[in-house]
């Protein structure tokens, strides 16, 4: 599955070296009748540890939710702390209780946000995003 080249980011320190990313990713929740509805998952947000506590993740979330944002796309979802995810961005796991994962996961911290004011909700497995030509 590609990753989102729009949507993703990565932060350099004065040398040029990488020290952060954190990537996006096109999935979707596949209800019970095969529909799916497209999501995007962010993560994982990765800073190299000589540089956590610096601002970079935090920089590169708000970087990547303005940019979901500004092109009003799919709700975002991730898997996450939601005390710190929706302090900072307003994730939130209300719309997500009907949500199955494959593998486990804790249903607290199954996180989405809506970037375009709509509620986001609905049952079903998450997964990839399958693209069917007619």
């Amino acid at each position: 599955m590609p990753w989102l080249a729009d949507l993703s980011v990565a932060t350099l320190d004065a040398d040029g070296a990488l020290i952060g990313s954190l990537q996006s990713w096109p999935v979707a929740l596949t209800q019970a009748d095969g529909t799916q509805m497209p999501l995007i998952m962010i993560g994982p947000v990765a800073v190299d540890p000589a540089h956590q506590k610096g601002g970079h993740g935090r920089a590169m979330m708000d970087a990547v939710i303005n940019a979901a944002r500004a092109r009003r796309s799919e709700p975002l979802m991730m898997i996450g702390d939601p005390e710190y995810y929706g302090r900072f961005w307003g994730f939130d796991a209300q719309g997500t209780g009907g949500w199955d994962a494959p593998g486990p996961f804790e249903p607290r911290r199954l996180l989405a946000l809506s970037v375009d004011g709509r509620a986001v909700g609905g049952v079903g497995m998450l997964g990839p995003r399958i693209a069917v030509a007619a």
